[in-house]
């Protein structure tokens, strides 16, 4: 079966398709990607997963098509990110309201 392993920072995205037998976890995908390598100062093993969005444990059993997601520690809570854009007049769309609105 072919899955994907996903991870991404600010400045890089990182995305490996690997091929496992049957009955592989999230942790062989993990391993089998190459990710520790292409990422050696992160703690990849104390990182949370999620399988297409939804968290996960490293134990779950995959299935073909699946995108295994290492998940790293967000820099600002996106609630707090839209409260600050929006005492500058602005919203997460990157662009001010048009004047007069």
């Amino acid at each position: 079966m072919r899955v994907e392993v996903i991870f991404a920072l600010p400045s890089r995205q990182e995305l490996v398709e690997v091929d496992l037998i049957t009955g592989s976890t999230a942790a062989d995908a993990i391993e089998s990607s190459g990710m520790r390598k292409e990422f050696p100062d992160f703690d990849l093993d104390a990182m949370p997963i999620a399988i297409w969005g939804k968290p996960a444990t490293r134990r779950r059993k995959l299935v073909d098509g699946d995108r295994v997601e290492i998940l790293r520690q967000l820099e600002i809570d996106p609630r707090d990110a839209r409260r600050e854009l929006a005492r500058g007049g602005r919203h997460m769309g990157g662009s001010t309201p048009a004047e007069g609105s």
